[in-house]
C-alpha cells in the first residue's frame, strides 16, 4: 500500500524543499603567502637587538670585570698572586665595612622609599588639589639634578654649622646629619624615591575604586581592604621600584662624597673605597671589590625574585 496519499490528507500537502543557491565564491584574498606585516620589526630582528644591547652593555662589560680582576700584572705576576690580593683587599676590615655600609643603608632606604613613595604615588593619582602638577614634576628632580650638585645641597641643609634643618635638628635633639652615616641614608633616599613613585603611579592609576568599594560593602575594613585589595594588585610593582632604588643606592658615589667626608671604617661605602684604590693605582684591587659588590647585588636581587615567587605561588595555590 502507499502510504503517501493518506499522509498527505492528515497533514496537508508536502511543503517544497529549498532550493540550495550556490553562493558566488569569495575573492581571493591577495594577502595569501605573504608574511604578516606588523608595525613593530619581526621577532628574530627584535630578539637580536636585544641580546645585541644586552651584550653591549651588560654582559660583556661584566665578563670585561671578571678577566681584568684574574689578570696578571707586573706586581702580580701570576694568577694564584692575584687571587691572593684580590681576596687580601676584598676580606680587609675597611672593605667589610664598607660592604655593611653599602648595602645595609641602600636596603633602609629602599624600604623608606617604598613606603612613602606608596604614599606619594596613592595621592599624586587618586587625588586632585592645587599644585600637584608641580609637585609631580619635582619627584623627578634627582634624575635631573647632577649627583654632586645634589651631594653638595643636602650636605649645606642638614650641616650643623648653619644648615637649615641640620642646625635645628642639633639644637633640639643633638642629632648630626652631615659627616654621619645618617646623611648618607639621606642622600640615598633622595636619589632613590622616584624610581618607586614613577613605578607605582601607572598601577595605582588603573586600580580600580569599584573593588575597594566592594571590599566596603561586604564589611572590610580599611586595613582589610589595604592588605586584600590594594596590597596584592600593587605588590610587584612596589617590589620593582624598591629593586631599582636598592641598584640606583649601591652604585651611588656623588651625592655620597660630599656629606659622607669619606671617613674610613665610618662613612665610607665601597664605590668610594673602590676610588680609593684607583688613585693608589691598584687596578687588580679596584676590579676585585667591584666583583664582590656585582656577586652580591646579583644575589640580592636573586633572593628577592625568589622570594616575590615563592609568595605569588602560595598565593594562587591557596
Amino acid at each position: 500500500m502507499n502510504a503517501a496519499p493518506s499522509q498527505e490528507k492528515a497533514f496537508g500537502p508536502a511543503a517544497p524543499l529549498p532550493v540550495e543557491i550556490n553562493p558566488e565564491p569569495a575573492p581571493v584574498s591577495r594577502a595569501v603567502g605573504r608574511r604578516r606585516r606588523h608595525i613593530l620589526p619581526g621577532f628574530r630582528l627584535t630578539l637580536g637587538f636585544t641580546l645585541f644591547y644586552l651584550s653591549a652593555l651588560v654582559l660583556i662589560p661584566m665578563a670585561a670585570l671578571v678577566c681584568k680582576t684574574f689578570t696578571p700584572t707586573e706586581d702580580y705576576p701570576s694568577v694564584s698572586l692575584v687571587v691572593q690580593h684580590v681576596f687580601k683587599v676584598a676580606t680587609s676590615n675597611s672593605a667589610i665595612h664598607s660592604y655593611k655600609l653599602s648595602f645595609g643603608l641602600s636596603f633602609a632606604a629602599a624600604l623608606i622609599n617604598g613606603v612613602f613613595g606608596f604614599i606619594a604615588a596613592w595621592s599624586l593619582s587618586r587625588y586632585r588639589f592645587p599644585g600637584r602638577k608641580v609637585i609631580d614634576a619635582l619627584i623627578d628632580l634627582p634624575f635631573a639634578m647632577p649627583t654632586a650638585v645634589a651631594g653638595i645641597t643636602l650636605t649645606q641643609i642638614f650641616t650643623t654649622n648653619g644648615g637649615y634643618i641640620g642646625q635645628v635638628l642639633y639644637d633640639l635633639f643633638g642629632w648630626k646629619i652631615s659627616y654621619t652615616p645618617w646623611g648618607i641614608l639621606v642622600a640615598l633616599i633622595f636619589i632613590g624615591f622616584p624610581f618607586v613613585v614613577r613605578t607605582l603611579q601607572p598601577v595605582v592609576t588603573d586600580l580600580a575604586v569599584e573593588a575597594e568599594e566592594a571590599a566596603a560593602c561586604l564589611g572590610a575594613n580599611r586595613w582589610q581592604t589595604f592588605h586584600r585589595v590594594i596590597l596584592p594588585a600593587v605588590r610587584p610593582a612596589l617590589i620593582t621600584g624598591m629593586m631599582l632604588a636598592f641598584g640606583r643606592a649601591v652604585g651611588e658615589y656623588g651625592s655620597v662624597t660630599f656629606i659622607s667626608a669619606n671617613i674610613p671604617n665610618y662613612t665610607q661605602i665601597t664605590p668610594q673605597l673602590i676610588v680609593e684604590s684607583l688613585d693608589g693605582y691598584d687596578y687588580v684591587g679596584a676590579a676585585g671589590l667591584g666583583l664582590v659588590m656585582l656577586l652580591m647585588s646579583f644575589a640580592i636581587v636573586g633572593l628577592v625574585n625568589l622570594l616575590q615567587y615563592l609568595t605569588d605561588y602560595r598565593r594562587r595555590t591557596s
